[in-house]
């Protein structure tokens, strides 16, 4: 087949067949870009293998092609995959605290214990346990066998006291 009649051919195919090769590419990929590119690859490869064509059926052949672009595509795609940036913050390690950050928090830790130590039972051990050890209120009316309200009152009622020793020891330093 000459040139000529490939081109116009191609254009023939194109303008009859591009819809149908688009559909068939988007229903495979469910990538709009991915089947636009593909359709294209599809058309490509069957001008380039125009001189194999028997002439029959040019629908279905134009189809399998398509199809066959596309699970290449989809076969290959998981390799070509460029990860996100969340995907590599992930994979990062996680910064380690400087020298001076872990003995700040070492300071905050202690002057917090210090706070607890300071309040009466049974909020002494409860600040301690949600504030310092972190535990939450299930878990130490668990450790404790008391109601669950009892300790949520509590915790409540120790954050407020250690608020106002907070507020005390910064009028001292201040």
């Amino acid at each position: 087949m000459s040139r000529i009649n490939a081109d116009t051919q191609l254009e023939q195919w194109i303008d009859q067949y591009q819809n149908l090769i688009y559909s068939i590419c988007f229903k495979l990929t469910n990538d709009y870009f991915d089947a636009q590119d593909l359709t294209q690859e599809t058309f490509l490869s069957a001008y380039k293998s125009l001189a194999f064509f028997d002439g029959r059926n040019e629908r279905a052949w134009l189809c399998r092609i398509a199809s066959r672009k596309c699970l290449d595509y989809l076969k290959h795609s998981s390799r070509r995959q460029i990860p996100t940036e969340e995907q590599l913050l992930s994979a990062a390690p996680a910064p380690q605290p400087s020298f001076e950050q872990k003995m700040m928090e070492e300071a905050v830790r202690q002057e917090l214990y210090d706070c607890c130590q300071k309040l009466k039972e049974p909020y002494r051990q409860v600040a301690l346990d949600y504030f310092y050890d972190e535990l939450d209120a299930g878990e130490i009316a668990a450790k404790t066998g008391k109601n669950l309200k009892t300790v949520q009152t509590q915790i409540y009622r120790a954050k407020a006291m250690l608020r106002r020793l907070y507020r005390k020891e910064d009028l001292f330093d201040g």
